[in-house]
């Protein structure tokens, strides 16, 4: 059959939905990808499936730019006529999926975390609940990437149980991320946190440990890789990660279409969010050996098993964050590799990406 697969940017569908995209072609099915144009549309392009460019404000909140958006999704799927519909990230899961319902096609939901209208709660967190109420009431499947947000989706009678699905996040390909020795022990011990630029990813929280432990580790790299200046009301600006540098709290990387080398010579990797759908950067992480440090919040916890193959910290709590970092510093080499490893079997019983894909194919069967 004809399947659509949208998110907000082609550059989520490049980096977290590729294989899925590969395995529906593999199975038969004309694949559509359908997203704002960024610069990975031609790599979409590129795998063999048909790109169509949807026009998006994603961090916006105009009703009359939604609707704008909700009649776009009702005219493209009028046309394309898909067999279903598999809507990743907010608007799509709202706007396109209220079109196609309205059109009769069977729809598939990925919630892959709440974002900052959840953690920050108030009358527009409340507004997506009731227009998530509309939109996946009559979806075919929704699938969670962590048992919280599904137990709040229920609790707030949002939709039926027998609908959804938990999945282990978005999976990481073993092979494609696979063990990585870790770095020469007299080199400089690297921290690195890979997200967006975004306050809700704890990057401040981030670097104020990073200034409480300098003084004690003069030798230790405090490391920052990712997008700044996207369009969220989180996004902390590049004069301030700028500033950030020049003071010599951390070193900015940039942004990367392969973290891997990053990964590779980094000796822990930490992600200090408020909450997250299952992250992604902390799969690869784990997959190649390395331990990581993560909050104790929704979709975090579920990668890092305490003391296991990495360590669990208070949300935004840079003090419980430094002491943390300090007890990895602490160990041995041999203990960190022996965590590192611990975090890779995890990912194989666990995260294999083959799991979410067979769980998309049967999902798909079924319809």
């Amino acid at each position: 059959m004809k399947i659509i697969i949208c998110t907000n940017s082609a550059w989520n569908l490049v980096n977290f939905r590729s294989e899925l995209i590969r395995a529906l072609m593999e199975k038969g099915h004309e694949v559509v990808a359908v997203a704002p144009y960024d610069k990975y549309a031609t790599r979409l392009e590129a795998l063999g499936c048909k790109f169509l460019e949807l026009k998006m404000d994603n961090g916006g909140t105009s009703p009359v730019r939604d609707a704008i958006l909700l009649l776009r999704y009702w005219r493209l799927l009028k046309r394309e006529q898909p067999g279903v519909f598999l809507g990743f990230t907010v608007k799509p899961n709202v706007y396109g999926s209220l079109a196609a319902h309205r059109l009769g096609i069977p729809v598939i939901n990925n919630i892959a975390g709440l974002g900052a209208v959840f953690i920050k709660g108030g009358w527009i967190a409340q507004l997506v609940q009731v227009l998530y109420r509309a939109a996946l009431g009559r979806s075919a499947k929704v699938f969670f990437q962590n048992p919280d947000d599904r137990q709040l989706f229920l609790g707030e009678r949002l939709l039926l149980t027998k609908v959804t699905e938990l999945l282990p996040g978005s999976g990481i390909d073993l092979h494609r991320f696979a063990v990585a020795p870790m770095p020469v022990v007299n080199s400089k011990f690297r921290f690195l946190l890979i997200a967006r630029m975004l306050r809700d990813k704890g990057v401040g929280e981030f670097v104020q440990a990073a200034q409480l432990l300098r003084d004690r580790w003069p030798s230790v790299e405090f490391c920052l890789l990712g997008f700044v200046d996207v369009q969220n009301p989180a996004a902390i600006s590049r004069v301030e990660v700028e500033s950030w540098v020049a003071q010599g709290f951390v070193n900015y990387l940039g942004a990367s279409d392969d973290v891997r080398n990053e990964i590779a010579i980094a000796d822990c990797v930490v992600l200090p969010s408020y909450r997250e759908g299952t992250p992604r950067s902390l799969l690869e992480a784990a997959a190649m050996g390395r331990p990581i440090i993560t909050t104790d919040a929704v979709g975090c916890r579920e990668v890092v098993d305490h003391g296991v193959n990495g360590y669990l910290c208070k949300v935004r709590d840079a003090e419980d964050l430094a002491e943390k970092m300090n007890q990895m510093l602490l160990l041995s080499p041999e203990d960190r590799i022996e965590m590192g490893l611990r975090g890779r079997a995890k990912m194989e019983a666990e995260f294999d990406e083959q799991i979410v894909i067979g769980k998309y194919l049967a999902a798909i069967e079924a319809i």
